[in-house]
Protein backbone atom coordinates (compact mmCIF):
# COMPACT_ATOMS: atom_id res chain seq x y z
CA UNK A 1 0.00 0.00 0.00
CA UNK A 2 2.91 2.60 0.86
CA UNK A 3 4.29 1.29 -2.53
CA UNK A 4 1.33 2.66 -4.54
CA UNK A 5 0.95 5.58 -2.44
CA UNK A 6 4.76 6.62 -2.93
CA UNK A 7 4.13 5.58 -6.87
CA UNK A 8 1.00 7.84 -7.26
CA UNK A 9 2.98 10.75 -5.55
CA UNK A 10 6.29 10.55 -7.44
CA UNK A 11 3.72 9.99 -11.15
CA UNK A 12 2.45 13.50 -9.86
CA UNK A 13 5.56 15.50 -9.15
CA UNK A 14 6.87 13.68 -12.86
CA UNK A 15 3.73 15.65 -14.44
CA UNK A 16 3.85 18.92 -12.68
CA UNK A 17 7.75 19.06 -13.57
CA UNK A 18 6.84 18.04 -16.95
CA UNK A 19 4.43 21.18 -17.19
CA UNK A 20 6.94 23.30 -15.17
CA UNK A 21 9.57 22.74 -17.92
CA UNK A 22 7.62 22.23 -21.20
CA UNK A 23 4.69 24.95 -20.18
CA UNK A 24 5.59 28.85 -19.88
CA UNK A 25 6.72 30.52 -16.62
CA UNK A 26 4.07 31.41 -14.22
CA UNK A 27 4.47 34.56 -12.06
CA UNK A 28 2.97 34.12 -8.58
CA UNK A 29 0.16 36.02 -7.88
CA UNK A 30 0.30 38.06 -4.60
CA UNK A 31 -1.94 36.70 -2.33
CA UNK A 32 -5.39 39.07 -1.62
CA UNK A 33 -7.65 35.94 -1.35
CA UNK A 34 -8.86 37.79 2.27
CA UNK A 35 -8.31 41.52 0.89
CA UNK A 36 -12.01 42.34 0.24
CA UNK A 37 -11.15 45.50 -0.84
CA UNK A 38 -9.23 44.02 -3.37
CA UNK A 39 -11.91 41.29 -4.00
CA UNK A 40 -14.52 44.30 -4.57
CA UNK A 41 -11.81 45.44 -7.10
CA UNK A 42 -11.38 42.68 -8.68
CA UNK A 43 -15.09 42.25 -8.90
CA UNK A 44 -15.91 45.71 -10.85
CA UNK A 45 -13.31 45.38 -13.19
CA UNK A 46 -14.51 41.61 -13.86
CA UNK A 47 -18.19 43.30 -14.67
CA UNK A 48 -16.93 45.94 -16.67
CA UNK A 49 -14.00 44.31 -18.65
CA UNK A 50 -14.43 40.43 -18.71
CA UNK A 51 -18.32 40.07 -18.29
CA UNK A 52 -18.78 40.90 -21.86
CA UNK A 53 -17.65 38.23 -23.44
CA UNK A 54 -17.17 35.42 -20.49
CA UNK A 55 -20.11 34.48 -18.52
CA UNK A 56 -19.70 33.32 -14.52
CA UNK A 57 -23.01 30.82 -15.14
CA UNK A 58 -22.30 29.54 -11.52
CA UNK A 59 -22.18 32.83 -9.48
CA UNK A 60 -25.59 35.27 -8.74
CA UNK A 61 -25.15 39.23 -8.08
CA UNK A 62 -25.81 38.81 -4.34
CA UNK A 63 -23.09 36.31 -3.74
CA UNK A 64 -21.10 39.38 -4.21
CA UNK A 65 -22.52 40.83 -0.69
CA UNK A 66 -19.98 38.15 1.07
CA UNK A 67 -17.27 40.52 0.05
CA UNK A 68 -18.62 43.19 1.91
CA UNK A 69 -20.69 45.06 -0.81
CA UNK A 70 -24.38 45.83 -0.04
CA UNK A 71 -27.26 45.30 -2.16
CA UNK A 72 -27.73 48.61 -3.29
CA UNK A 73 -23.67 49.25 -4.16
CA UNK A 74 -24.02 45.80 -6.15
CA UNK A 75 -27.23 47.26 -8.17
CA UNK A 76 -25.46 50.56 -8.32
CA UNK A 77 -22.14 49.73 -9.37
CA UNK A 78 -22.60 46.51 -11.00
CA UNK A 79 -25.69 45.89 -12.93
CA UNK A 80 -25.90 48.08 -16.21
CA UNK A 81 -28.85 45.99 -17.67
CA UNK A 82 -32.07 44.76 -16.29
CA UNK A 83 -30.29 41.65 -14.66
CA UNK A 84 -31.43 41.34 -11.07
CA UNK A 85 -29.83 41.09 -7.84
CA UNK A 86 -30.54 37.62 -7.77
CA UNK A 87 -29.39 36.60 -11.21
CA UNK A 88 -26.91 34.84 -12.54
CA UNK A 89 -23.81 36.29 -14.11
CA UNK A 90 -24.48 35.48 -17.91
CA UNK A 91 -23.55 37.50 -20.73
CA UNK A 92 -26.12 39.01 -23.61
CA UNK A 93 -23.77 37.00 -26.39
CA UNK A 94 -24.68 33.87 -27.77
CA UNK A 95 -22.94 31.28 -28.82
CA UNK A 96 -23.32 31.22 -32.55
CA UNK A 97 -22.42 35.18 -32.60
CA UNK A 98 -19.37 34.31 -30.44
CA UNK A 99 -18.23 31.70 -32.70
CA UNK A 100 -18.63 33.98 -35.84
CA UNK A 101 -16.80 36.81 -33.88
CA UNK A 102 -14.05 34.92 -32.12
CA UNK A 103 -14.05 31.42 -33.74
CA UNK A 104 -14.98 30.31 -30.65
CA UNK A 105 -17.57 30.45 -27.65
CA UNK A 106 -15.16 32.61 -25.03
CA UNK A 107 -15.64 29.99 -21.68
CA UNK A 108 -17.22 30.82 -18.65
CA UNK A 109 -15.09 31.50 -15.51
CA UNK A 110 -16.82 30.57 -12.63
CA UNK A 111 -14.14 27.65 -12.15
CA UNK A 112 -11.78 28.56 -14.27
CA UNK A 113 -9.28 29.43 -11.27
CA UNK A 114 -9.90 25.70 -10.39
CA UNK A 115 -9.77 24.37 -13.79
CA UNK A 116 -5.76 25.63 -14.07
CA UNK A 117 -4.56 24.66 -10.36
CA UNK A 118 -2.00 21.57 -10.76
CA UNK A 119 -0.44 19.40 -8.41
CA UNK A 120 1.90 20.81 -6.22
CA UNK A 121 2.47 23.78 -9.00
CA UNK A 122 1.32 26.90 -10.21
CA UNK A 123 -2.19 27.59 -8.73
CA UNK A 124 -5.09 29.02 -11.19
CA UNK A 125 -4.82 32.24 -9.47
CA UNK A 126 -0.79 32.25 -11.00
CA UNK A 127 -1.64 30.94 -14.01
CA UNK A 128 -4.69 33.54 -14.70
CA UNK A 129 -2.21 36.84 -13.42
CA UNK A 130 0.59 35.66 -15.69
CA UNK A 131 -1.52 35.54 -18.90
CA UNK A 132 -3.23 38.74 -18.50
CA UNK A 133 0.24 40.42 -18.02
CA UNK A 134 1.29 38.25 -21.33
CA UNK A 135 -0.72 39.65 -24.11
CA UNK A 136 1.96 41.85 -26.73
CA UNK A 137 0.90 43.67 -29.59
CA UNK A 138 1.22 41.21 -33.04
CA UNK A 139 -0.37 42.56 -36.43
CA UNK A 140 0.00 39.31 -37.85
CA UNK A 141 -2.97 37.91 -35.92
CA UNK A 142 -6.49 38.55 -36.67
CA UNK A 143 -7.61 40.33 -33.30
CA UNK A 144 -3.90 42.25 -33.78
CA UNK A 145 -2.98 40.72 -30.39
CA UNK A 146 -0.66 37.88 -29.46
CA UNK A 147 0.14 36.12 -25.75
CA UNK A 148 3.19 34.54 -24.21
CA UNK A 149 1.41 32.11 -21.91
CA UNK A 150 -1.36 31.14 -25.01
CA UNK A 151 -0.02 31.45 -28.28
CA UNK A 152 -2.17 32.57 -31.12
CA UNK A 153 -4.81 32.92 -28.55
CA UNK A 154 -8.22 33.85 -30.37
CA UNK A 155 -8.90 36.25 -27.02
CA UNK A 156 -7.97 40.30 -27.82
CA UNK A 157 -6.33 42.12 -24.33
CA UNK A 158 -9.22 43.53 -22.81
CA UNK A 159 -7.31 45.21 -20.89
CA UNK A 160 -5.17 47.32 -22.69
CA UNK A 161 -6.10 50.85 -22.30
CA UNK A 162 -5.14 50.11 -18.40
CA UNK A 163 -1.88 48.41 -19.39
CA UNK A 164 -0.42 50.91 -21.00
CA UNK A 165 1.96 50.95 -24.47
CA UNK A 166 4.24 47.99 -24.29
CA UNK A 167 6.80 46.40 -26.79
CA UNK A 168 7.86 42.63 -26.37
CA UNK A 169 11.28 41.08 -27.45
CA UNK A 170 11.33 37.33 -28.28
CA UNK A 171 15.02 35.77 -28.64
CA UNK A 172 15.00 32.07 -30.04
CA UNK A 173 17.99 29.91 -30.22
CA UNK A 174 17.73 27.57 -32.76
CA UNK A 175 19.08 25.31 -35.38
CA UNK A 176 18.53 25.90 -38.87
CA UNK A 177 20.12 24.48 -42.33
CA UNK A 178 22.10 26.43 -44.98
CA UNK A 179 21.76 26.23 -48.22
CA UNK A 180 24.06 22.67 -48.50
CA UNK A 181 22.28 21.02 -45.74
CA UNK A 182 24.99 21.63 -42.81
CA UNK A 183 22.91 22.72 -39.46
CA UNK A 184 24.20 25.45 -37.64
CA UNK A 185 22.91 27.55 -34.29
CA UNK A 186 21.29 30.95 -35.19
CA UNK A 187 19.63 33.21 -32.38
CA UNK A 188 16.49 34.94 -33.95
CA UNK A 189 15.41 38.46 -32.03
CA UNK A 190 12.09 39.62 -32.61
CA UNK A 191 11.04 43.07 -31.07
CA UNK A 192 7.30 43.75 -31.45
CA UNK A 193 6.89 47.31 -30.92
CA UNK A 194 4.39 48.99 -29.17
CA UNK A 195 1.63 49.04 -32.52
CA UNK A 196 2.66 45.20 -33.10
CA UNK A 197 4.82 45.82 -36.06
CA UNK A 198 7.97 43.37 -35.66
CA UNK A 199 11.50 43.77 -36.56
CA UNK A 200 13.39 40.85 -36.80
CA UNK A 201 17.55 40.10 -36.51
CA UNK A 202 19.00 36.72 -37.06
CA UNK A 203 23.21 35.65 -35.66
CA UNK A 204 24.84 32.98 -36.93
CA UNK A 205 26.08 31.24 -33.32
CA UNK A 206 29.57 29.41 -34.39
CA UNK A 207 30.88 28.89 -30.85
CA UNK A 208 27.44 27.55 -29.08
CA UNK A 209 27.35 24.33 -26.76
CA UNK A 210 24.02 24.70 -25.43
CA UNK A 211 20.79 23.83 -26.54
CA UNK A 212 17.45 25.15 -27.86
CA UNK A 213 15.57 27.88 -26.27
CA UNK A 214 13.55 31.02 -26.32
CA UNK A 215 12.90 33.91 -24.01
CA UNK A 216 10.93 36.94 -23.76
CA UNK A 217 10.83 40.19 -22.50
CA UNK A 218 8.23 43.00 -21.85
CA UNK A 219 9.57 46.90 -21.77
CA UNK A 220 6.63 49.45 -20.74
CA UNK A 221 6.93 52.93 -21.94
CA UNK A 222 5.23 53.75 -18.45
CA UNK A 223 5.95 51.77 -15.27
CA UNK A 224 3.62 53.53 -13.33
CA UNK A 225 1.09 53.20 -14.97
CA UNK A 226 1.65 49.54 -15.80
CA UNK A 227 2.41 48.83 -11.69
CA UNK A 228 -1.32 49.79 -11.37
CA UNK A 229 -2.04 47.66 -13.84
CA UNK A 230 -0.38 44.68 -12.05
CA UNK A 231 -2.08 45.72 -9.07
CA UNK A 232 -5.94 45.41 -10.93
CA UNK A 233 -5.24 42.13 -12.65
CA UNK A 234 -3.72 41.00 -9.11
CA UNK A 235 -7.24 41.92 -7.92
CA UNK A 236 -8.97 40.00 -10.80
CA UNK A 237 -6.78 36.92 -10.51
CA UNK A 238 -7.99 36.53 -6.85
CA UNK A 239 -11.85 37.48 -7.16
CA UNK A 240 -11.67 34.55 -9.58
CA UNK A 241 -10.26 32.42 -7.00
CA UNK A 242 -12.48 33.13 -4.86
CA UNK A 243 -15.22 33.16 -7.51
CA UNK A 244 -14.26 29.27 -7.63
CA UNK A 245 -14.95 28.63 -4.59
CA UNK A 246 -16.41 31.16 -2.32
CA UNK A 247 -16.56 29.07 0.69
CA UNK A 248 -12.95 28.11 0.84
CA UNK A 249 -11.72 30.10 3.48
CA UNK A 250 -14.45 28.65 5.46
CA UNK A 251 -13.47 25.27 4.40
CA UNK A 252 -9.87 25.75 5.27
CA UNK A 253 -10.80 27.22 9.20
CA UNK A 254 -13.18 23.95 9.35
CA UNK A 255 -10.33 22.17 8.07
CA UNK A 256 -7.85 23.27 10.61
CA UNK A 257 -10.40 22.52 13.39
CA UNK A 258 -10.76 19.38 12.22
CA UNK A 259 -7.52 18.09 11.96
CA UNK A 260 -6.85 19.74 15.48
CA UNK A 261 -9.78 17.15 16.52
CA UNK A 262 -8.37 14.11 15.06
CA UNK A 263 -5.21 14.97 17.06
CA UNK A 264 -6.22 15.04 20.02
CA UNK A 265 -8.57 12.41 19.09
CA UNK A 266 -5.45 9.88 18.07
CA UNK A 267 -3.46 10.60 21.07
CA UNK A 268 -6.83 9.77 23.89
CA UNK A 269 -7.09 6.60 21.08
CA UNK A 270 -3.17 5.83 22.20
CA UNK A 271 -4.03 6.19 25.51
CA UNK A 272 -6.93 4.13 25.51
CA UNK A 273 -5.09 1.23 23.79
CA UNK A 274 -2.07 1.13 26.35
CA UNK A 275 -4.92 1.20 29.38
CA UNK A 276 -7.56 -1.51 27.63
CA UNK A 277 -3.71 -3.91 26.74
CA UNK A 278 -1.66 -2.89 29.63
CA UNK A 279 -2.46 -6.53 31.50
CA UNK A 280 -2.73 -8.50 28.37
CA UNK A 281 1.09 -10.41 27.92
Amino acid sequence: MIKKLLGALALSLTCTLAFAEGGPHLDRAPDRITDLAALQNGAKLFVNYCLNCHSANSMRYNKLMDLGLTENEIKKNLLFSRDKIGDLMTVSMTPADAKKWFGAAPPDLSVMARAKNTNFGPSGVDYIYTYLRSFYRDTSKKTGWNNVVFPSVAMPNALWELEGPRSYTDITVHQVADAKGAEHWQRTTTVYDAAGFPTVKNETLTDYTGEASTTGRFDSADQKTFSQFESNVADISNFLGWMSEPGQLERKQIGVWVMLFLFLFLFVAIRMNKAYWKHVR
